[in-house]
């Protein structure tokens, strides 16, 4: 289940299960995606939802500055708002025109192109929608808040 919940506009937690999400409109987006650890990935085709296709279905509160995403195995990474809205954000759910693997997030990674790549968890289950910024897993062990 992915859902969406914290400050939405009418207050209410929305769900979608892996078929509902999935039938959502398809974008592909290239970009490359970089790791601090030296590793980078040039050129890759992503496929999945925009992220501005989930604000719409979901819109947040009025107030909201920041989202929190949250995925399994307790990583969860804290976006502006305006990164986690931009035109190229999407929750991937293919990688080069194939179904993500486990290895690359399956069912869904968030792919930030402007931004490092943990900014952009795997196995991405929800996001919560806040009023004030909140450091993720890796920004409380010191890697950068906004990355």
């Amino acid at each position: 289940e992915f859902r969406v919940f914290g400050a939405t506009a009418d207050g209410d937690k929305h769900c979608w299960n892996h078929q509902d999400f999935s039938a959502l409109p398809f974008s592909s987006v290239v970009a490359d995606l970089h790791c601090v650890t030296k590793f980078s990935m040039i050129g890759a085709e992503w496929g999945g939802v925009l992220a501005r296709t989930v604000l719409d279905l979901a819109p947040p509160a009025p107030d909201v500055t920041h989202v929190m995403v949250w995925a399994e195995y307790g990583f969860s990474s804290n976006l502006r708002l305006e990164d986690f809205a931009g035109e190229r954000t999407l929750f991937a759910t293919h990688k080069d025109g194939d179904l993500l693997t486990a290895e690359h997030g399956f069912p869904l990674r968030l792919v930030v192109p402007h931004l490092y790549a943990w900014k952009g968890p795997k196995w991405v289950r929800g996001v919560e929608y806040m009023t004030a910024d909140r450091r993720g897993f890796w920004e409380e062990r010191g890697y950068h808040n906004i990355g």
